[in-house]
């Protein structure tokens, strides 16, 4: 009994950071839809928005720091911190590039792909044992999100390089951690290593990302005419992104990076939904099919994981039992 009790604040914790998660990157996803597409603002600058979202995420997690709400008590090395940055910003960059050079469908393709990716990825560099209940899950999830999702497939040789570039950044920012490395290494909080490390990103965000766009559309920030509407729209989005950045960090250092990323698909799941219950999009018997075998691949998914964990446990229990008991016989034996 004392075990369950122990467990359930924590499993509490699993669900609520997971939530918000899916809560907050759903709603930024929304919040970005009216103010980028030609439709709502054309607002065409997607990597200096997301200089802007780490801009307002550092400003939130310092003015924090300095009112003693949070406190930085740990020493991370500057070229950690360095290497944190080129990885995080590299996947930032490579995957807008990605999008703009690649069709819809392909770029779908390489998202996808993360999963197998950071699976293989963890098996490499931590040694990782996957289930054959897990990898079928996994399966199932990856399937059922193309089935939905991918239309059109177009490869060309720059966006097929973008593509990859973002691919193994994120696997890698996801995994060698760069997060999760970086929280058990220092052994440090979720908001303090987002305290330590998005003013390093802001900056060199804000100073690369005018570029980037002006090279993807051909456009200058400076000529963008700012209406009431879109400025309200480009703080709430800014706003969510701060939730989303906490809400990322908090989860992956709960969380394994596969598990991560394969139970990341709901967040497709409910855009799709709530596009369909909001703007009129059209699902298909295709879309709905998808959905559910990926909804099922998630189900799959976590009931496997929580049956390797409670192998794991009762192993790690049994050894534990069977140590104690063979140093209880140690003196009876002697006598």
């Amino acid at each position: 009994m004392e075990i369950k009790e122990r467990k359930s604040p924590f499993t509490v914790c699993n669900v609520g950071a997971w939530s918000m998660t899916v809560v907050s990157s759903v709603g930024i996803i929304m919040a970005n839809r009216q103010l980028m597409s030609p439709q709502g603002f054309a607002f065409a600058f997607a990597t200096t928005l997301s200089s802007f979202h780490y801009s307002l995420t550092a400003l939130v997690c310092l003015v924090s720091n300095a009112v003693g709400y949070s406190a930085s008590t740990h020493v991370i090395p500057l070229w950690e911190l360095i290497l944190f940055s080129i990885v995080a910003n590299a996947s930032i960059i490579a995957m807008n590039f990605s999008l703009i050079l690649n069709s819809p469908g392909f770029f779908q393709i390489s998202r996808l792909s993360m999963v197998p990716v950071v699976c293989v990825m963890e098996w490499i560099l931590h040694g990782k044992q996957f289930s054959r209940r897990a990898k079928m899950a996994v399966v199932m999830v990856v399937v059922g999100v193309s089935i939905c999702t991918v239309t059109d497939v177009k490869v060309n040789a720059k966006g097929f390089l973008c593509a990859c570039v973002a691919v193994l950044c994120t696997s890698l920012h996801q995994i060698e951690q760069l997060i999760g490395s970086l929280q058990k290494k220092y052994s440090i909080g979720s908001f303090e290593l987002l305290t330590r490390t998005t003013p390093m990103q802001a900056l060199s965000l804000l100073f690369l990302c005018p570029f980037i766009d002006f090279y993807l559309t051909g456009k200058l920030l400076s000529n963008y005419k700012f209406s009431s509407g879109a400025f309200i729209f480009l703080l709430l989005s800014c706003s969510i992104a701060v939730f989303c950045k906490v809400s990322l960090y908090l989860c992956i250092g709960r969380f394994s990076a596969s598990s991560f990323q394969v139970l990341g698909h709901m967040k497709t799941i409910c855009v799709m939904t709530l596009a369909w219950l909001l703007f009129d999009s059209k699902l298909s018997l295709k879309n709905f099919l998808g959905m559910a075998l990926a909804a099922m691949g998630m189900i799959a998914y976590t009931w496997a994981v929580e049956a390797e964990k409670e192998a794991t446990n009762s192993k790690s229990h049994r050894k534990t039992k069977d140590k104690m008991s063979g140093e209880v016989m140690k003196p009876l034996t002697s006598i």
